[in-house]
């Protein structure tokens, strides 16, 4: 079966062939390396040509001598040529190039009367230039050949020559000299080639990032301005010069497009209002604006509020319309009816419903109160006092159900009209569903550093995992005769004095918490 592949593939650095995960740096140096290899056999080939033996090179064997670095010329010209035409194989092209000195440069040394020509420091001199290159073992591998050439040219002179045994001390201390010498180079050239691959790798995720952030300007709502210490523009997304309403934005003053600007301004262009908003200064060397069109955004959060006006009028209506059905048929019913107890019934749920109906149009109305927040401090402790007794008096429960714990003594900025309405809804609700027993419901005051958290806890079957989801949500209730939406304007109103009503669902029973900022004592 073939598989078909669309669009370009993204190989991991792996599986690319050898000549694109070998840097062009490697080549370059190379190409250098050899380079210098055929100006140094050019060098030797002329010294010959022109001097003879008068300078010791070839003084064993003139003619050898000859012989061998015009080799080593011709060899070092073609592997320019390979290297210009042929990108492949690198370890194999940098092992041939360091064969070739091995070779080349000990029998030059051969026919300038061996370890006394001083040439085996040459061998020292590629040996280094391999390991700029070379991974470490290849870089070894180089030294250990030119050590055994070394030592085999060496026991040469010993062998046929009757050179003393001592000569070799000199050869020894060269052969340890291209151990080191590759060693050291080597590990340095890994450092520099690690930090190579990170500065490239990095390179990549910069022009990356600033590609992503291009893009992501680019197709923002809002403008984005760039300017230098002197308050000139010097970048721009399109948002921002349409905005603007100028065709041209690079270069300008920010106080010619905007007079008077200091900081943050709104103007009128075209009709809409634009406000200017300082986003982020860099060192004092750059400063970010962000231009935002004020009219946009005022005209979409009206159409949230008449998207949820929508809905609330939807849900109100849905609830209306079966109460008013109930009345309506009971109405009817009783035009016909004659006998006494069948009109107290029906009589009992007309007034059911109107109940039932007046308390949907009082939640209704409670709803409005939200945007109307008269803040002021309330000490909490004897606040919740007194909220009980009136509590208990209104509703006529026995005071032994309700227990006030107060850890604390604690100050809020809250509505205490809004605190009212919440806690009497949430302590209604918690005497529907707890044991009638003492204790069963426990209002406690806790908090921790700067929040106050003020608890309603009855000892009844508590919320099913199912619903807990739904608490807070408009006009859902697990009551016949409930609206729906006494949670709902109990957290609406938490909301609107910058606190938080939750469920907590931390065992037996129902858990609902207040939570709010400390204030100062007396709100001074």
């Amino acid at each position: 079966m073939e598989a078909s592949v669309r669009g370009p593939v993204s190989l991991p650095e792996v599986f690319l062939p050898p000549e694109a995960r070998i840097p062009d740096s490697f080549w370059i140096s190379l190409r250098y390396f050899n380079l210098y290899r055929i100006v140094l056999a050019a060098v030797f080939l002329g010294t010959a040509m022109f001097y003879d033996d008068a300078v010791n090179l070839g003084m064993h064997s003139l003619e050898l001598f000859r012989y061998i670095a015009a080799g080593y010329l011709f060899f070092g010209v073609v592997f320019h040529g390979v290297l210009r035409d042929l990108r492949d194989k690198f370890e194999l092209q940098l092992t041939l190039h360091a064969c070739l000195d091995i070779v080349a440069i000990t029998l030059l040394m051969y026919a300038s009367g061996g370890i006394r020509s001083g040439l085996g420091v040459m061998l020292l001199v590629s040996l280094i230039g391999a390991a700029i290159v070379a991974p470490r073992r290849l870089t070894f591998l180089y030294a250990a050949l030119a050590t055994i050439a070394l030592l085999l040219e060496q026991s040469y002179w010993v062998l046929e020559h009757d050179a003393p045994t001592a000569s070799f001390v000199q050869p020894g201390l060269l052969a340890i000299g291209y151990f080191v010498a590759a060693g050291v180079t080597s590990w340095l050239a890994a450092r520099v080639a690690a930090n190579e691959r990170l500065a490239r790798q990095r390179g990549r995720e910069l022009a990356t990032q600033t590609r992503v952030n291009q893009l992501v300007i680019e197709d923002m709502n809002e403008g984005v301005l760039v300017l230098d210490r002197g308050g000139r523009v010097v970048q721009h997304n399109p948002q921002a010069q349409q905005l603007l309403g100028t065709s041209s934005l690079l270069g300008a003053s920010i106080a010619s497009l905007v007079p008077g600007f200091s900081g943050g301004a709104e103007i009128e262009v075209a009709g809409r209002n634009v406000r200017l908003r300082p986003l982020e200064r860099g060192a004092e060397e750059f400063s970010v604006l962000l231009v935002e069109d004020t009219t946009r955004a005022r005209d979409q959060a009206q159409q949230l509020k008449l998207a949820a006006l929508g809905r609330l009028t939807a849900n109100i209506a849905h609830e209306i319309r079966n109460p008013l059905a109930a009345i309506s048929h009971a109405a009817e019913l009783l035009r016909e009816e004659k006998r006494v107890g069948d009109r107290e019934r029906l009589t009992r749920i007309i007034h059911d419903n109107s109940g039932r109906l007046e308390r949907l149009v009082s939640d209704v109305l409670q709803l409005n109160k939200r945007d109307r927040v008269t803040a002021a401090p309330v000490r909490l402790r004897p606040w919740l006092g007194a909220f009980v007794s009136e509590f208990v008096a209104n509703e006529a429960v026995p005071a032994e159900r309700i227990v006030l714990e107060t850890r604390r003594e604690s100050w809020i900025e809250f509505d205490p009209e809004h605190l009212h309405q919440v806690m009497w809804n949430l302590l209604r609700n918690a005497m529907r569903y707890a044991r009638p027993e003492p204790t069963s419901i426990r209002i406690r005051l806790d908090g921790y550093a700067d929040r106050v958290e003020l608890s309603v806890i009855d000892n009844g079957p508590g919320v099913p995992a199912a619903i807990q989801g739904q608490l807070f949500e408009p006009f859902f209730t697990t009551e016949a005769k409930g609206t729906g939406l006494g949670l709902y304007l109990a957290r609406e109103l938490c909301s609107a004095n910058r606190a938080s009503l939750e469920y907590v669902n931390d065992g037996s029973g129902a858990h609902f918490r207040i939570r709010c900022r400390q204030a100062l004592k007396g709100g001074g």
